[in-house]
């Protein structure tokens, strides 16, 4: 262990001796690396950086139910799930191209249309310069970059305008066919109604009538003389013959409007999701014009730029002394 550590101490005090003796050789290419990145830096296009900041909404509709406004609120922030979502929304094609299409990106990436690998580029250069991260808080931050401070701006605000038209759109592809189902199936049994509340005018216009009025009509009969009894005897016939069937459909009509009570519920909230626009996000912070470049970071490209060349000069300049010794041996 002894011998291993100073063998250790003796190749450091080798290294750092070999270092010292091509100190001339490893500062001036050091220093032509350092100011040949210097250069390059002030060269480089600078990139502006906006930001914009947005939570999540808890829920996207109106319920009419009470279990379901229990479980979230229109005014309650998202969780996890619910940021997780729009971080998929944000990066999917529906905003994409839509922002591609209202900067005409592809022509400010300076992609050529005629080239067969265009939309590879477009996607590539919208990927390196459009950023959406879920933040420890629980927000989502959209971060874009570009050499226009204004219009890295305007397209950061235009995304987070986006989310609520995007999500809209998205939701309605869903609720419109279910509220269309809920109108039919609404409007069939209104339609039932109507064809029970007609036959029960029907026969009441042919002096039917229901149970508590046919007893009533036997009770006639007895205190009844002459004419009247005659008359009551016609209707009591009518009704013996019409009343079951008249039972029988006011029995259905009182289902029927139970049944259409009932579902007016789930009508209304078909139609209320159809319907509503949502706003699907609380906005903390919109995105303003950067006034100081993100980057080139000349500093930190100087530093990687100088230390590389260093190291690289080093190995090489080791590397050529080891291959002479060789060629010296053989």
């Amino acid at each position: 262990m002894v011998e291993q550590t100073t063998e250790l101490e003796n190749q450091r005090q080798n290294l750092l001796i070999y270092i010292w003796k091509k100190r001339k050789i490893l500062m001036i290419v050091s220093g032509v690396a350092g100011v040949v990145a210097l250069i390059a830096s002030f060269v480089m296009t600078p990139i502006f950086r906006s930001t914009a900041i947005v939570f999540p909404a808890a829920t996207s509709t109106v319920s009419f139910s009470e279990q379901r406004n229990a479980k979230a609120a229109a005014m309650d922030f998202g969780e996890e799930e619910q940021a997780e979502q729009l971080v998929q929304i944000l990066s999917s094609s529906r905003i994409r191209d839509k922002i591609v299409y209202e900067f005409d990106l592809m022509k400010h990436y300076d992609i050529d249309g005629n080239d067969a690998n265009k939309y590879y580029k477009l996607v590539k250069a919208y990927n390196d310069n459009f950023l959406f991260v879920r933040t420890r808080y629980g927000s989502i931050q959209i971060d874009v970059l570009d050499r226009d401070a204004k219009l890295a701006a305007d397209m950061a605000n235009k995304i987070v305008d986006l989310i609520d038209t995007v999500k809209n759109n998205m939701v309605a592809e869903r609720t419109w066919p279910a509220y269309e189902i809920n109108k039919r199936k609404k409007e069939q049994l209104e339609k039932e109604r109507e064809e029970l509340v007609h036959r029960l005018d029907t026969l009441s216009a042919m002096g039917v009538m229901s149970l508590d009025g046919r007893t009533e009509l036997f009770q006639a009969l007895v205190s009844a003389g002459g004419a009247d009894k005659t008359e009551i005897k016609k209707i009591i016939d009518v009704n013996n013959k019409y009343g079951s069937t008249f039972d029988a459909l006011d029995f259905s009509l009182k289902e029927k409007i139970t049944q259409l009570e009932l579902f007016k519920v789930s009508y209304e909230q078909a139609e209320s999701d159809a319907y509503s626009i949502f706003n699907h996000k609380f906005v903390v912070e919109r995105a303003v014009v950067a006034d100081k470049k993100d980057k080139p970071k000349r500093l930190i490209i100087v530093l990687l730029v100088t230390i590389g060349a260093f190291v690289f000069t080093l190995f090489t300049l080791l590397i050529s002394d080891r291959l002479n010794e060789l060629k010296k041996l053989s």
